[in-house]
């Protein structure tokens, strides 16, 4: 029983270290986005979430969290693609993410702090 328990610990654990994509903050992203390393940002929230919070200025709104077209992602699969949702609890982002990394690229983000932190550091938004 016990070699079964630590077994499914393993196999736990090596799902989450694959996840695709990094964690950033809003800060991180800030300074992401003033650097000359070309960066998209991709808001995985739902219309009603964007009505309310906003977007990030300039970021391209996905139609789903998970069942994107990735035509809607750049052609270089080495850009600096950066997702977010709604707040820390919110894994939309999460799921947008791994659909990217699915699809081949490799330079990927997560903005832990989703449009609520943004905000709330005082960075701008715009209205979609």
């Amino acid at each position: 029983m016990k070699k079964f328990l630590f077994s499914a610990f393993i196999v736990g654990t090596s799902v989450f270290a694959s996840d695709p994509f990094k964690l950033v903050k809003t800060a991180e992203l800030a300074t992401m986005l003033s650097e000359k390393t070309p960066t998209q940002v991709f808001d995985a929230n739902g219309e009603k979430v964007r009505k309310e919070e906003g977007i990030i200025p300039g970021a391209k709104l996905l139609a789903s969290s998970s069942k994107y077209d990735t035509k809607v992602l750049p052609t270089d699969k080495a850009t600096r693609l950066v997702f977010y949702c709604y707040n820390e609890a919110c894994t939309a982002s999460h799921s947008a993410a791994k659909r990217a990394g699915e699809a081949g690229y490799k330079n990927l983000y997560v903005l832990s702090d989703g449009i609520t932190g943004w905000k709330q550091a005082g960075q701008k938004t715009a209205m979609p």
